[in-house]
């Protein structure tokens, strides 16, 4: 197996894509390779019908301890601004992808989460942590400040004294603080990170896919819009979900009016009926 498709390994099992950035010996540090290689794997991925779920985690102690040093700062800063502007938009372009992905994704957050990290951490859906999990700016304490939307990441996810810590001292939190902080959904123990963001999977494996993309999508967009915009723009989108899966929607209120088989406010309707 070549380098290309080293640094990032998947697998599909039960509706999940469980995706994970594998350079281990380096803290899984993202280079212009693995950039590369992680756009190809969700372009393989976003479509496949056994694909419900995307969960994007790190293999060994690390989730991604940002960009790497060397490979994406020193040796694309020697190619000139085209070699830095190339290698800004291969990784800009997956994190943008990851955004907008046609499958709900999950950060399952197993180890350290630094700099750059918090890129593909915002860009996924949701974010379980382990308690034992590391995360941290540390641009500041070799002279630069964050870059690739990293401070725009925290300035949406976290509230301003936060992110203000974080960005001005480069000191470390832990899961549960990252947690306390709302830059991740929940923390809990390593050893049970997995069969909870399996939980978490399945709870959206259970929804309609076509309502899970729109809604997604949704989130992500009216926060920068006025109330009336928002309004008119979520009008549109049910239109449009209701375009492409019209049945499923008639489906879930046939089973709750007529069948009286399940209660929209306790869990979802059964898709496959």
């Amino acid at each position: 197996m070549s380098e290309a498709t080293d640094v990032v390994a998947f697998k599909v099992e039960d509706g999940i894509a469980w995706v994970k950035f594998n350079r281990p010996e380096k803290r899984n540090c993202m280079s212009p390779t693995l950039n590369r290689r992680m756009m190809e794997v969700l372009d393989e991925l976003e479509f496949r019908d056994d694909v419900g779920v995307l969960v994007l985690s790190g293999e060994g102690t690390a989730w991604s301890a940002g960009m790497d040093l060397k490979e994406y700062f020193r040796e694309t800063e020697a190619l000139g601004l085209k070699g830095v502007r190339k290698s800004q938009s291969e990784s800009y372009g997956w994190f943008r992808r990851l955004r907008r992905y046609q499958k709900p994704t999950i950060a399952m957050v197993n180890g350290w989460c630094f700099g750059g990290g918090f890129g593909p951490l915002f860009a996924c859906d949701l974010a379980i942590s382990a308690d034992e999990a590391k995360y941290g700016l540390s641009e500041i304490n070799w002279g630069i400040l964050p870059g690739g939307g990293v401070t725009k990441v925290v300035v949406d996810l976290l509230p301003m004294r936060d992110a203000m810590w974080l960005t001005l001292t480069g000191e470390l939190i832990d899961g549960k603080q990252a947690a306390a902080m709302r830059l991740v959904n929940e923390s809990v123990p390593l050893e049970k990170l997995e069969e909870r963001t399996r939980e978490v999977a399945n709870i959206l494996l259970e929804k309609n896919p076509v309502a899970l993309k729109y809604a997604k999508d949704a989130v992500r967009r009216v926060g920068d819009m006025s109330y009336d915009d928002a309004e008119e723009y979520l009008v549109r989108m049910q239109e449009a979900a209701n375009s492409f899966d019209n049945e499923g929607r008639k489906e879930g209120i046939r089973q709750f009016i007529d069948e009286k088989s399940y209660k929209p406010g306790l869990g979802a309707y059964k898709k496959d009926k």
